[in-house]
């Protein structure tokens, strides 16, 4: 099965943006390279307002070199400019794309898509880049209110994989309305001291 990859930033204490919606403590280590998980994708799925950043921080322009789905409340469905806009649920789509063979999937946010699609358990696996900076303040990936979820150490360094997920009858989309699920994070010690990247899956 495809796994939709939730992949980005955050403060040590857990925000995904300063609460004016600023990134600017976000930084990438200079030896790190992205072309190993770039590798294991093929599409892409973000909001309308990480769009937008994107589009800002390119210049305007930007050459999509995957298929992409952008979920908005405001843009009209439909394709364009390499595009593909979406006003549909998470869970819909996730189960249509699934349905295609391919590799996984690159769930790349913003904040409240994110949390949508945590919400509805349709997460498999989290890549943090953990950056060594505590805010204090700001937008929190995971805000109170959040159904449990498990997740357990891998066989890798910042390994966690997710457990307990119930099997429900209906498929994903009834799943994503169950939100029995138990669970809790397992924190790893980062021996490095620098920026490192968190995995967590299934």
């Amino acid at each position: 099965m495809r796994n939709v990859v939730l992949g980005l930033g955050i403060s040590l204490d857990g925000y995904i943006a300063r609460a004016d919606g600023a990134v600017d403590f976000l930084f990438m280590p200079k030896d790190y390279s992205m072309a190993p998980f770039f590798a294991t994708i093929d599409t892409y799925i973000m909001g309308r307002k990480t769009l937008d950043a994107a589009l800002q921080m390119s210049g305007g322009s930007y050459k999509w070199d995957m298929p992409t789905y952008v979920f908005s409340r405001t843009l009209p469905p439909g394709k364009r400019d390499g595009l593909e806009f979406v006003n549909r649920s998470p869970a819909s789509l996730v189960a249509k794309l699934r349905r295609r063979p391919g590799k996984d999937i690159w769930m790349m946010g913003g904040g409240e898509l994110a949390r949508e699609f945590l919400r509805a358990d349709l997460i498999d696996e989290l890549h943090l880049g953990i950056v060594p900076t505590r805010l204090g303040e700001g937008i929190p990936l995971f805000p109170a209110g959040f159904p449990q979820r498990n997740f357990q150490t891998g066989g890798e360094p910042h390994v966690f994989k997710r457990f307990g997920r119930p099997e429900v009858p209906g498929g994903i989309e009834q799943q994503s309305r169950n939100q029995t699920c138990g669970a809790g994070w397992q924190p790893a010690a980062d021996p490095e001291g620098t920026p490192a990247t968190r995995h967590l899956r299934r």
